[in-house]
């Protein structure tokens, strides 16, 4: 059997269940865009990199309100999520031509959410074939781009 080491992945799943600490709300108290990837700041929203992403340019749109979930978020955060989420869209097909996108949320534990104090939605750019062998046998990606450069590009792009 082969073996495939990813372990700069550790940190992400020891703490997967792990609730204690926001990764949003840090990312904003550091207040360093470029080392926390916050490629946009909003009025009440921002745009991050997935540290962990599917695909190269896989963003998040995330309140600055910490709330759970969309019963507790304010209409006009709700409202700029999407025109955030439209934007980076724009941006994306600028940037990487893409063939087609998810958007996305998965509110709770049982829908797949790795945060689940803090609403987000995702927003991935999709190729036809992107979910290749290696994600569907090695349940691995392969990234052909550091999240520094795509930070770089879609910075430029959004601001």
């Amino acid at each position: 059997m082969d073996y495939l080491w990813t372990p700069w992945r550790y940190s992400y799943i020891a703490n997967a269940t792990k609730d204690d600490r926001c990764i949003f709300c840090d990312a904003l108290a550091a207040k360093d865009d470029a080392r926390t990837f916050v490629v946009f700041r909003g009025e009440k929203n921002f745009i991050i990199l997935n540290r962990y992403p599917y695909t190269s340019g896989h963003v998040m749109v995330v309140p600055y309100a910490h709330v759970a979930d969309l019963g507790a978020a304010e209409p006009d955060t709700l409202a700029e999520m999407m025109r955030l989420a439209q934007r980076v869209q724009g941006a994306l097909a600028r940037v990487y031509r893409p063939e087609g996108y998810n958007l996305g949320m998965n509110l709770g534990r049982a829908a797949g959410a790795g945060i689940t104090g803090h609403l987000h939605l995702h927003v991935l750019p999709r190729w036809a074939g992107d979910a290749n062998f290696m994600t569907v046998t090695g349940e691995t990606r392969v990234e052909p781009e550091e999240l520094s450069t795509t930070f770089d590009k879609l910075r430029r792009e959004l601001n």
